[in-house]
């Protein structure tokens, strides 16, 4: 009993360890974006892709993934949902490519601000996940400074919901689709690489220079498939570890880095809503973190 109690408590923490690092990564990547403001957020997305199935590649050969592979490939489900999950996680980085690049790295924040509410009613009502009383009142708090940040920001509105709702979704079917981390994103990466080839491959047949205009772009665009998949593996190697309201709530943290970011380095407009609504958020989250430390056996997610 206490030795799988102790399995457990490890478990837990790994997955904590790995989702904060998933989200500090992502909470830093707009500088990265910026730095390619020059390039079009559908060749930065391409480039994305293809070189990140080489390294995905070296992976599964490193970790002896390949049966894992094959097992998933010959399952018409598995491959259908990560065919969707393919597209979603795509759609995502292109639209966060252009809310970054075009000066909408608030708007890409609050996208992501929503995403842990989604996760966690997500969690409640499709995995049936459940949650205290004061975790509610935490989910509660957060609900109303999202509402006034959306109240503030209702031009990019569009934006942040539609980031919100494609990485929510993608995150639900990973934890669900029969399919470890690095397995699933090298088999969603294997679907997008034939899209991106045939895009980079149109783009420099009409003479635009696909590997940069500089050196330094060039490089940028080198590292776009380490710069990708590292934040994507950490994260669904924590979601198969945490209940998915506690992954959501630490979500936070990214866009958190990503708001800093954009009043700090870019000086984007900083409302009043964004006054009110910031202490609000993180009020709502240090209530939550509270509430799991308080609870007498750590939250596991449904067998």
């Amino acid at each position: 009993m206490n030795a799988n109690r102790t399995t457990a408590d490890e478990h837990h923490r790994t997955g904590f360890l790995l989702g904060l690092g998933a989200y500090a990564f992502w909470g830093v990547l707009p500088i990265y974006f910026k730095l390619l403001a020059a390039v079009k957020p559908f060749d930065i997305v391409a480039h994305r892709v293809l070189w990140s199935l080489p390294l995905l590649t070296l992976l599964i050969f490193a970790s002896r993934s390949w049966p894992r592979v094959r097992e998933a490939i010959t399952v018409p489900k598995t491959v259908g949902m990560l065919v969707a999950t393919a597209l979603l996680i795509a759609g995502n980085w292109l639209l966060y490519v252009y809310a970054v690049t075009s000066g909408h790295i608030l708007a890409a924040s609050f996208g992501y601000y929503l995403n842990p509410l989604a996760n966690v009613l997500l969690g409640r009502f499709v995995l049936k996940e459940r949650l205290s009383r004061f975790q509610w009142v935490a989910v509660a708090i957060a609900a109303v400074g999202i509402s006034v940040l959306a109240a503030g920001a209702l031009g990019q509105l569009w934006i942040s919901l539609t980031l919100c709702g494609s990485f929510a979704l993608y995150g639900l079917l990973r934890k669900v689709v029969s399919a470890d981390a690095i397995t699933g994103l090298g088999i969603e990466t294997a679907i997008l690489f034939p899209i991106a080839v045939l895009w980079i491959t149109w783009r420099n047949s009409t003479g635009i220079p696909v590997m940069g205009a500089t050196e330094a772009q060039t490089g940028l665009l080198l590292l776009a498939g380490l710069v990708s998949t590292t934040p994507l593996l950490l994260f669904t190697a924590a979601a198969r570890r945490l209940p998915y309201s506690t992954l959501g709530m630490l979500q936070f943290l990214a866009p958190t880095l990503q708001f800093l970011i954009a009043v700090i380095l870019y000086n984007e407009h900083f409302t009043l809503a964004h006054a009110i609504a910031f202490p609000a958020i993180w009020a709502a989250l240090a209530l939550y973190v509270t509430a799991l430390f308080k609870a007498p056996r750590l939250p596991q997610p449904p067998e």
